[in-house]
């Protein structure tokens, strides 16, 4: 048991660190710092937007009910 519980404390941080890194990037978008820093910011989000659906998908697999808590956008 304690070996699931260490996977799902885990995979909530994941999620929430990747969420996090999504919101910077947003915020750092509408500073609108310029085209060059906007087109790495997009490739930056679009990359956060990946590790959010993976570590999203990575905590419904150990945990079908554990994701609900977590936004889902």
């Amino acid at each position: 048991m304690e070996f699931l519980d260490l996977e799902l404390a885990r995979a909530r941080q994941r999620l929430s660190r990747a969420e996090l890194s999504l919101r910077r990037a947003n915020e750092m978008l509408d500073e609108d710092c310029g085209v060059g820093i906007n087109i790495a910011l997009c490739s930056r989000i679009r990359a956060a937007q990946r590790r959010v659906a993976e570590a999203r998908l990575r905590l419904m697999k150990i945990d079908p009910t554990s994701a609900d808590g977590f936004r889902t956008g």
